[in-house]
């Protein structure tokens, strides 16, 4: 009876929502202009509305001209300032969660305020279009007859201000309407236990009891949880355990490394893997079909988007441009205002536009994070694919990795140095490296060029990890579960070389 009544519900919303959807497709520049003046007008009273004179700004061009971008450095005054308890500082309402995530040079962590209206009418909105997206491109899905294991972080409560910090997957899981609480496992006591160790097998012994239909969270973590409810259960694969498992809804990382390791763990053609592109900033995109590497980017979330070029982003002639201007192929910094006070906000994402009609993307990497140092200009989708090609040449399987630079000395040439921990070891690891680096040719012509002859780089080397050499690094930071991970590409040698450290054995950082 209860299913019954949950299909009927979303059978209605199902409908309702595809109609939206179908609005915000053929209108996206009336409807992302109307969603910039009501958020400008809603903050219109705050600190940064007085001060940039909110009250006056009519079009696109006059906000752009009037209000600078940020990051996080620039705002974190006034996020500390919230987390204390003060009000109408960027945003109007009440700012109680605010979303942890990984760190800048001036702070260990960084503090993502999420208001009430980013948490229902963007991050649960996300959540209840995934869903409908998934049943209108699968309408036999029998997903309400069991459960979803959601894989999630932890919070805290500053007593002192009433605030919450955590990961958002937590404040996410915390505030959960009735409805999504009752389909999902585990339940609260356990998603939201702190410590990862003792959270993990507390995780497997509550789910396996349950019919489970569907898995959300980050891939590398979620086949952390799936190996140990094997290991836990003696089965030898996870239909054995939730034989009705159909889908597994993922991001923040990409899902390529670890493909082939999920199908060995749900070895049925059935399966579906959608991905999504959240953030603690705000959640941006969905994949709205089967079997698709594109997601379409959710125009009506309260989220304002702009773009940069990233071939002149931080340079004199930088240009920043509304949606309705962006091209195919290009690799664009994204820019976000949203309804939760951040104003023309640098997420420090990349993403390629695979279509306008309706405007669909790829994440290609992140600002910081690529490799620069000898003019490679090597990002994260150029790894990722190259890695793709080498594995179909060289079978193995990845389970983690990071690239950090090996700077020229007198007369050295430059190098790239990459760590791998392998879940399934190649024949030859000499071999994979040098089938790697020519892939890396392949898909990035600069790369290449520095590569001829070896004029500027030599050949990168690949040093073998040892068994669970990232998650003890991640462990040592106090950075196991939720989103967090080693940076994939870093233009230093920072993480490079305590990972070195750990895998020669050193217990110090």
């Amino acid at each position: 009876m209860a299913n019954a009544l949950v299909n009927s519900v979303v059978s209605w919303f199902l409908k309702k929502r595809i109609h939206d959807m179908e609005l915000f497709m053929k209108h996206p520049q009336e409807l992302q202009d109307n969603i910039l003046q009501d958020l400008i007008y809603y903050a219109r009273h705050t600190e940064v509305g007085k001060k940039y004179g909110f009250d006056t700004i009519k079009s696109y061009t006059e906000f752009a001209n009037r209000v600078p971008m940020s990051g996080y450095t620039e705002m974190q005054d006034s996020i500390t300032r919230s987390m204390n308890g003060e009000g109408n500082i960027f945003w109007p309402s009440d700012i109680k969660w605010f979303a942890k995530s990984s760190g800048t040079t001036s702070a260990r962590s960084k503090y993502i305020p999420v208001s009430q209206q980013s948490l229902e009418d963007c991050h649960y909105a996300a959540t209840k279009d995934l869903l409908c997206m998934y049943l209108n491109n699968n309408p036999e899905s029998k997903i309400f007859k069991g459960k979803g294991l959601r894989l999630g972080g932890s919070n805290t409560l500053d007593k002192k201000s009433g605030t919450v910090a955590g990961d958002l997957s937590s404040i996410l899981i915390d505030n959960m309407p009735f409805w999504a609480d009752y389909s999902s496992t585990p339940g609260n006591d356990v998603a939201l236990m702190a410590n990862w160790e003792t959270k993990m097998p507390a995780i497997v012994q509550e789910t396996i009891k349950e019919d489970v239909t569907s898995l959300a969270g980050v891939p590398s973590w979620m086949m952390v949880l799936l190996n140990n409810v094997l290991e836990t259960t003696g089965k030898d694969d996870i239909l054995e355990v939730w034989p009705q498992m159909e889908v597994f809804f993922h991001g923040g990382v990409s899902f390529d490394p670890y493909v082939e390791q999920f199908k060995k763990l749900l070895p049925a053609g059935h399966i579906k893997y959608y991905e999504t592109y959240n953030a603690s900033e705000g959640f941006f995109a969905i994949q709205d079909t089967n079997d698709s590497k594109e997601l379409l980017l959710m125009l009506d979330y309260g989220i304002f988007y702009e773009f940069i070029s990233m071939k002149t982003y931080g340079r004199p002639q930088e240009k920043v441009i509304p949606i309705s201007e962006v091209e195919l192929g290009e690799n664009y910094a994204i820019i976000i205002t949203t309804n939760a006070g951040l104003w023309r906000y640098k997420i420090g994402d990349t993403v390629r536009f695979t279509s306008k009609s309706p405007y669909r993307i790829k994440v290609s990497g992140r600002t910081k994070h690529h490799i620069n140092v000898f003019g490679e200009e090597l990002i994260i989708e150029n790894a990722e694919e190259a890695l793709k090609k080498t594995i179909k040449e060289i079978p193995c399987a990845i389970k983690d990795y990071t690239v950090a630079p090996i700077f020229m000395e007198g007369k050295e040439k430059g190098a790239h140095e990459w760590m791998i921990e392998f879940a399934t070891q190649p024949d030859n690891v000499s071999a994979f490296a040098k089938a790697l680096d020519h892939n890396l040719q392949r898909v990035n012509s600069d790369y290449e060029a520095k590569r001829a002859n070896d004029i500027t780089l030599k050949q990168l080397i690949i040093h073998n990890a040892k068994p669970d050499v990232f998650y003890k690094w991640l462990k040592k930071k106090d950075k196991l579960g939720g989103q967090h991970k080693i940076p994939r590409l870093s233009n230093s040698r920072e993480y490079m070389d305590q990972l070195l450290e750990i895998d020669r054995g050193s217990t110090s950082l």
